[in-house]
């Protein structure tokens, strides 16, 4: 038992704190012998590897192939924290220098925006106890990786503001000021960060959500992230992109006030046909004065979720105007119907 370590000693090789040690072992995560005085001793290789496959386990990536899904060389930065008391812009004073970002450029702007929204999304909404970051350099430029072992955002959302399923709460994020918190949060921060960086991923529950906004594209998919929160943000150091231009774009008199595209209905389904779906869709957009409604992919939509989106909610709040775009000409066709003759 000479080779093996103390708890204490192989919290310190793997940067985690001794309770978090205790934790895992008792989750059966790590392995340990017991002392004659029944002290806990750790196999610190063996330790480390099993960390490695939990990390990579909890990411969604390959047991078997890890090399294939990450950045080649190692983490840039790579540190667990305890969520309880930690402040968002400190840690990302720890984490910038390691990133080597031109000052004061457009880079580091996006990046410390969209790294303290994500992290302050952890910290107030996850309800976990730690929160892994990770930067890696990439041929595309940087990425880093937020990943919390709570609830999951997508399950977090359809519970705070009660809807049916993980999918719809990917519809709500999409629109931007939708929190359960509407307190202390605008519900700004994901919509801003999803199109701030070049790729932004969130997976969580089972789903991932991806932004591509090189593609002007997104995705909704399955993931093997079910524990937690997974955030991914890529951004080229060189990026010109200006985030207080992005800003402008969605506001009007220093107010969020718009969202385009709402959501691509096609990532939810071919036809919509129901009052409800309308309702599901536009619950919230009340605070927007402009809402693109984007119906590429969508093959056809009823009577009663035109009559819903286009009259009855317009009528019940007449300072938002809603914009139908991407329409087929079938959809197109319901959708004349539904505004009616013109003046």
């Amino acid at each position: 038992m000479s080779d093996l370590k103390s708890i204490k000693s192989v919290a310190a090789e793997l940067g985690l704190s001794v309770s978090r040690i205790r934790q895992l072992t008792d989750e059966g995560v790590f392995t340990a012998e017991r002392t004659d005085g029944g002290h806990r001793r750790y196999d610190v290789e063996a330790t480390r590897s099993a960390w490695l496959r939990y990390r990579l386990s909890r990411a969604g990536l390959p047991l078997d192939n890890a090399q294939a899904n990450t950045p080649a060389g190692p983490p840039l930065f790579e540190r667990e924290f305890e969520l309880d008391g930690l402040a968002e812009d400190r840690v990302w004073a720890i984490v910038k220098p390691a990133l080597d970002l031109p000052t004061g450029g457009p880079a580091e702007q996006i990046l410390s925006y969209s790294f303290t929204e994500m992290l302050n999304n952890a910290i107030d909404h996850s309800g976990g106890r730690y929160v892994e970051v990770a930067a890696f350099a990439t041929d595309a430029g940087l990425q880093i990786i937020i990943q919390d072992d709570g609830s999951g955002a997508f399950a977090h959302l359809a519970d705070g503001l009660g809807l049916p399923d993980h999918f719809t709460a990917i519809q709500e994020l999409t629109k931007g000021k939708r929190t359960t918190a509407p307190d202390r949060h605008t519900g700004e921060g994901i919509f801003f960060t999803s199109k701030a960086v070049d790729l932004f991923k969130l997976a969580a529950n089972g789903i991932d959500w991806t932004v591509d906004n090189l593609r002007n594209d997104q995705a909704v998919g399955m993931s093997e992230v079910a524990q937690g929160t997974r955030v991914q943000l890529e951004l080229d150091p060189a990026t010109d992109r200006d985030l207080a231009n992005l800003f402008r774009e969605f506001t009007i008199d220093y107010e969020f006030s718009r969202s385009r595209p709402v959501v691509k209905l096609f990532e939810f389904g071919l036809s919509f046909v129901s009052r409800s779906e309308a309702k599901r869709l536009l619950a919230g957009m009340e605070v927007f004065s402009e809402v693109d409604v984007d119906f590429t992919g969508v093959e056809s939509v009823g009577q009663a979720f035109v009559d819903e989106m286009l009259r009855v909610w317009p009528k019940l709040h007449p300072d938002t105007v809603i914009i139908p775009t991407g329409m087929n000409s079938a959809v197109e066709f319901m959708v004349q119907r539904g505004l009616g003759p013109r003046a």
